[in-house]
């Protein structure tokens, strides 16, 4: 994937993952991750949007977890 694809691909995650809530949201981070763990590995910059994104989704993923722990 050339890195106009990848970044193509960032937007168009980025779009998708906005627009979603709850549990669709948490499977699109890994893709999220590994799109722009390549762009930052290529040398592409990664954008700061792009990037709290994808914390927000992993903070977001570590809540839910915790959601589910019995007590």
């Amino acid at each position: 994937m050339t890195d106009q694809e990848l970044s193509q691909t960032a937007r168009q995650l980025e779009a998708t993952i906005v627009a979603s809530r709850g549990a669709k949201r948490l499977e699109l981070q890994p893709q999220l991750s590994r799109v722009l763990e390549r762009l930052d590995r290529s040398g592409q910059h990664v954008p700061a949007r792009l990037r709290n994104l994808n914390a927000v989704l992993l903070d977001e993923a570590i809540e839910s977890r915790f959601d589910n722990m019995p007590l």
